[in-house]
Parts: structure tokens; C-alpha cells; sequence
């Protein structure tokens, strides 16, 4: 019998879910051990359990070492696809704009003689419809990268929002408890006038 198909989906037994998580982060590290060690590779590996307990392996000295270079190696790449964008929407700034150069197009295919059209005019159609499809490219990368911009402020705007409103919650909370605390010690300075009034009462009557 082979071994049976295990199903990616949260394990929902605490305990099982302890068990496994231990036996397969100890399987990951070692596997990226011997990557390393293999294939002289400088591997990282980085965990945090549900309990926010780190787990780490790196084939260097330091963790910091590999880190690093990862941020390097992004913000390289970053400025790489930044210049090239602009580039490219400087390279054809100056030419037709896409819809200028669809209308262009769809002339010349219009014209009664396009299919007399010679191999330098069916070249020079192909340039045109070429550039319009790299400025429509560029275009639509530059406005991608500008929302993903703008949705990562919203996203810190909120997560800041969320925390005024978590410490304004605990502000009200605190004050409340001081509140209630006032309350009760209060209403116990209270409860022993009440009983001397009582007692006093009493005595007269005996009287």
C-alpha cells in the first residue's frame, strides 16, 4: 500500500498541529542545509511559529549576511525595471500617440490598394503597429506600479488608523476601571455610616 495523501488545509487539533509543525520545520532546515552544502548555495531560512517563537537557518555566518544581500539584489532589480520603463516611455514619447498610430493603421488597411501594398510598406505598417503595442505596454506597467503605490499608503494609513483606535480603546477601557474602582471603595466608606446609623437607631428605641 502506498502511503497515504496528506490534505493541505489547517490541522484544527491543537496538539497534532504542535507535532507536526516541530517534525516539519525540522525537515525543512535540513533540507536547506544540505542545499547548501550541495549546491554551494548561500540559503536562509526564517520561521516563526503561531506563538511568534524564531526559528532560523543560514549557510553563512550570519543571517544578517544573506539578508542583506536579498535587499540588495531587490532594490537593484527596482531600479533596473524603473529605468527601463522610463526608457521606454522616452523612446517613443516624441512618436504618435496609440490612438493616432491605430488610426494610421487602420487607413492604410482600409485603402483600396492594400494589397498592392509593397514588402517596405507591410515592414513599415508592422513598426507602426509595434510601437503602439510597447507604448500601450509601458503605459499599462506605469500605472500598475502607480497603484500598487498608492494601495500600499492606503494600507499604512490604515494600519495606523487602527492603531490610534486600538490605544484610544484601551485609554477608554483603563478609565473605566479606574471608574468602577472609585465606585466600589466608595459605596464601602458608605456601607459602615449605614450600620451606625442603624445601631443608633436601635439604642433609641431601646431607650
Amino acid at each position: 500500500m502506498g502511503r497515504k495523501k496528506v490534505e493541505i488545509k489547517r490541522i484544527e487539533d491543537k496538539s497534532s498541529r504542535q507535532v507536526t509543525f516541530s517534525k516539519r520545520r525540522k525537515g525543512l532546515l535540513k533540507k536547506a542545509k544540505e542545499l547548501s552544502i550541495l549546491c554551494d548555495a548561500d540559503v536562509a531560512v526564517v520561521v516563526f511559529s503561531n506563538r511568534g517563537r524564531l526559528y532560523d537557518f543560514s549557510s553563512t555566518n550570519s543571517l544578517t549576511e544573506i539578508v542583506q544581500q536579498y535587499h540588495s539584489h531587490v532594490e537593484a532589480e527596482k531600479e533596473s525595471s524603473t529605468e527601463v520603463l522610463d526608457t521606454e516611455h522616452s523612446k517613443y514619447s516624441s512618436f504618435m500617440t496609440v490612438g493616432e498610430l491605430l488610426q494610421t493603421v487602420e487607413r492604410q488597411l482600409e485603402e483600396p490598394a492594400v494589397d498592392d501594398l509593397s514588402v517596405t510598406d507591410l515592414v513599415h505598417l508592422e513598426d507602426q503597429l509595434q510601437t503602439a503595442l510597447m507604448q500601450a505596454r509601458s503605459s499599462k506597467t506605469h500605472l500598475m506600479i502607480e497603484s500598487i503605490k498608492s494601495l500600499r499608503e492606503k494600507e499604512k494609513l490604515l494600519s495606523e488608523e487602527n492603531k490610534h483606535l486600538e490605544n484610544q480603546i484601551a485609554t477608554t477601557k483603563n478609565e473605566r476601571e479606574v471608574t468602577n474602582g472609585t465606585m466600589a471603595l466608595d459605596f464601602t466608606n458608605l456601607a459602615p455610616a449605614s450600620m451606625n446609623c442603624r445601631q443608633q437607631k436601635a439604642t433609641l428605641n431601646f431607650l
